[in-house]
């Protein structure tokens, strides 16, 4: 029985991927985004492109991730991801090119680059965290804070008169004739966790394959500039954002079906 027992706890159950780096990152307990750090670092590996991958970072709380993905990466200014990622794919044409922006970098500042970019029909990857606030910078309302929602800068709730309508990214990209992948999948429970990584892969199998422009938005969790626990805070998400950002593909164009099948 000692055997057994010291057999099951030496056996590894547990590696990190190898396109992620050992080091610990930034992020506040509880936020998402290191989720979604590894689940784009096991795409990465299961795809074999680490050596070709180059990650853009944006400007917000993924600020560091040039430094948390193993992959070469670089830095864009504020909302440019989508444009420094389109030259260096159009030099590089073999490599596989992916930006992971937020909501405030991607739907805000940036609207123009994401918006060009997938008209353009570039060949790069986009990986959306949407937790529908800004969190870098304290708390801020974001296009895509809900109605009602109360931020920093809209202590009584996001005004539609004042401020419009929160922005459905994944919809209106999927809208434009460049675009051919365009999902929306979520990160605040186990089973929509494994839905999103088969996305990221069906995205990043857009690019190998060289169809064009692929997007990937991810519901995100922001516990601290919402003033929740972890758990209370996917729990928000779930019961909120969902509602308002529904799960689902939105754009799928033929050539993709036979991954996205594989993917399942």
């Amino acid at each position: 029985m000692d055997t057994f027992v010291k057999e099951l706890t030496e056996k590894v159950v547990y590696t990190p991927p190898l396109a992620l780096t050992d080091t610990y990152t930034h992020y506040c307990p509880g936020c998402t985004h290191g989720t979604a750090h590894r689940l784009v670092a096991e795409v990465i590996d299961e795809l074999d492109i680490r050596e070709r991958a180059i990650l853009v970072a944006s400007v917000g709380c993924s600020v560091f991730s040039y430094k948390y993905f193993a992959v070469d990466a670089c830095e864009a200014a504020h909302g440019r991801a989508p444009a420094m990622a389109t030259g260096i794919k159009r030099v590089n044409p073999d490599n596989i090119v992916f930006t992971y922006q937020g909501d405030g970098d991607l739907a805000s500042i940036g609207t123009a680059e994401i918006i060009h970019a997938a008209t353009r029909s570039e060949k790069i990857t986009v990986i959306f965290l949407n937790n529908a606030i800004y969190g870098m910078t304290g708390g801020q309302m974001a296009p895509t804070s809900l109605i009602g929602q109360k931020t920093n800068s809209s202590p009584f709730g996001r005004d539609v008169r004042q401020t419009g309508f929160p922005i459905r990214m994944a919809e209106l990209l999927s809208g434009l004739d460049g675009t051919v992948y365009s999902v929306r999948r979520s990160l605040h429970d186990a089973k929509h966790i494994i839905q999103a990584k088969k996305a990221i892969k069906t995205a990043f199998q857009a690019q190998i394959q060289g169809l064009g422009f692929s997007i990937v938005e991810l519901l995100s969790s922001c516990p601290t500039n919402w003033g929740m626990t972890p758990l209370a805070a996917c729990d928000w998400v779930r019961d909120n954002l969902v509602p308002y950002y529904p799960l689902g593909d939105f754009k799928i164009v033929d050539e993709l079906q036979t991954s996205k099948r594989g993917n399942k």
